[in-house]
């Protein structure tokens, strides 16, 4: 980065609202020095249209990326869900290598910039080798993790999965799980080996941990795995009616009821998907301080259901999107995908919206502001002594022409989508140019090669 590199903006959007004629200073290491408004450009600045903050990619499989398209046959089974495309995936990753999944994880992450997305979290529990054999070092794919995050620049926080059971009656893992297993002891020592695998990163860069859910760790053991590490702490949480059901019978409380009694959930953690709550549930698990953490193009993909994202938010609950299957990266199509799902189920229009914010105001701000705390990361607003997460739309396209303010937004997110991206820095690094990552030609010709010796697997 250029010590003294300087972004001047037609317009931006700062934590005070919109501003014009905006210079943004950025530091040596990465975080915001200056933002002044009302400012001529400075000589050598970098001149942009829109400058938006870069949110928080907050869920993401990265290796499922590979499947995209490859699971819209019907199988055997006369009504396809969830858990027939869970044992596609099985199948699938047993195929997997190192090197191949360091290739797929540096494409996501280079169509996660290019969407808008300056940071990926990453929630990793392909572990071991075909079959469950660890690796010589536990922690083999997690630094692979960290190598593909070296190649494409963006911002990590890497979550570790424990993943201990095939249910709540504590069956062992079947043949397609084997490679996430972890006991207790196991964990540590990934863990361990993980952050030694972050070192060479950036020190934006941060490890959390994830309890993968309520059917995979044993109950007793959560809060021992959350002391792991300070960072954050996610876990899925009633994506299915199935998983509910299996919950309630085994430990006598609905998924987010027995969170509730024995988590004390806070501001660390992030709850992902939780599209399978009643409305108690909703406004108490919003009022704890935790990110619910929604996908919605994934949870469309996968049935999964639809998030009660007015009753969350009109309880003061804070909300962060992923792309979790990696199916499609689309930043400005998971907003929309969120909004559209609200009109869909309550037949109405704007439904996120609210007297004083538009649709795209309202769920940009939340994304932005939940997506950080659920990353742990100093980000979400154009502000000094925040990392320098910024995106920069392309202020001479069509859809936005003669637009400014809020509806900027809505023009973005509901009439157009992630071409208009045109520049992203992630703590400083300037990784998309002109609407392509920087290191674009090498990522795509490594996952072309992994594809290849893949062809085949579905």
């Amino acid at each position: 980065m250029n010590h003294s590199q300087t972004i001047w903006a037609a317009q931006a959007l700062l934590p005070e609202g919109w501003a014009q004629a905006v210079a943004v200073t950025l530091a040596p290491d990465g975080r915001i020095a200056r933002v002044a408004s009302d400012a001529a450009p400075p000589p050598g600045a970098q001149r942009v249209g829109i400058l938006l903050p870069a949110p928080v990619n907050a869920h993401s499989h990265a290796f499922q990326r590979a499947m995209a398209g490859l699971t819209e046959a019907r199988g055997p089974d006369p009504r396809d869900s969830f858990w027939t495309w869970r044992q596609l995936m099985f199948r699938f990753l047993d195929r997997l290598t190192p090197a191949q999944v360091e290739a797929i994880a540096a494409l996501v992450q280079m169509e996660m910039l290019e969407a808008g997305y300056a940071t990926n979290v990453e929630f990793h529990y392909l572990h071991h080798q075909p079959g469950g054999t660890p690796h010589d070092d536990p922690a083999e794919m997690s630094a692979r993790i960290v190598a593909a995050t070296e190649t494409s620049g963006i911002g990590l926080t890497l979550l570790p999965v424990h993943y201990q059971y095939g249910g709540l009656d504590r069956r062992p893992l079947g043949p397609g799980q084997r490679r996430f297993g972890t006991d207790p002891d196991i964990f540590a020592r990934l863990m361990d080996g993980a952050a030694r695998a972050l070192r060479p990163l950036p020190p934006d860069c941060r490890l959390g941990v994830a309890p993968h859910s309520l059917r995979a760790v044993a109950p007793e053991a959560l809060g021992a795995i959350a002391a792991l590490t300070d960072g954050p702490v996610h876990m899925h949480l009633a994506e299915q009616q199935a998983e509910v059901d299996e919950v309630q019978a085994a430990l006598g409380r609905r998924p987010v009821e027995f969170v509730l009694d024995n988590m004390s959930p806070d501001a660390r953690m992030c709850f992902i998907h939780c599209t399978q709550m009643q409305p108690h549930e909703t406004e108490a698990l919003a009022r704890s301080g935790a990110v619910a953490g929604l996908c919605p193009i994934t949870e469309s993909s996968l049935g999964d259901g639809i998030f009660d994202a007015p009753r969350w938010l009109d309880a003061g609950g804070r909300i962060a999107i992923g792309s979790d299957s990696n199916i499609r990266i689309a930043l400005a199509e998971e907003l929309r995908t969120l909004e559209y799902s609200q009109r869909l189920r309550d037949r109405g229009r704007a439904v996120l919206a609210t007297q004083t914010a538009s649709t795209g105001r309202r769920l940009f701000d939340a994304m932005l502001a939940g997506g950080a705390q659920a990353a742990g990361r100093e980000s979400g607003a154009i502000r000094a002594g925040l990392w320098a997460d910024m995106l920069a739309l392309d202020g001479g396209h069509v859809d936005l022409a003669c637009r400014a303010g809020d509806t900027l937004l809505d023009s973005y997110i509901f009439a157009g989508d992630d071409r208009m991206v045109r520049e992203i820095w992630s703590a400083g690094r300037h990784l998309v140019r002109d609407g392509q990552h920087v290191r674009r030609d090498a990522i795509t010709a490594a996952y072309r090669t992994a594809m290849r010796d893949l062809a085949g697997v579905l």
